[in-house]
């Protein structure tokens, strides 16, 4: 069993509230979750109005399955959600034998 995670720092654009960070965020979760069937959450700045870490998580038989839903989750927030800037990605896999 692999499993594989990524966690995306991101600026969020013309956000002046919590509340509007919300309503930006939420649909990203939203999409990421239904498009690559992995666990999607907000998993860190949750009090910064204008920054929010969003985190990815899968469980595979295969490694590569998992770098694959990850990277294409990285694709889909760069290329399908332009009012966000993806500062970083940081990305972790363990396999159940380590």
């Amino acid at each position: 069993m692999w499993i594989g995670w990524v966690e995306f720092d991101i600026l969020l654009g013309d956000v002046h509230s919590l509340k509007q960070k919300r309503s930006v965020i939420r649909p990203i979760i939203a999409d990421l979750a239904r498009r690559t069937e992995a666990a999607v959450a907000e998993v860190g700045a949750q009090d910064l109005h204008r920054r929010s870490m969003i985190g990815v998580s899968v469980v595979a038989t295969h490694a590569g399955h998992v770098r694959d839903v990850l990277d294409q989750a990285e694709r889909m927030l760069v290329d399908q959600h332009p009012e966000v800037t993806l500062l970083s990605a940081r990305r972790g896999l363990h396999s159940s034998e380590d």
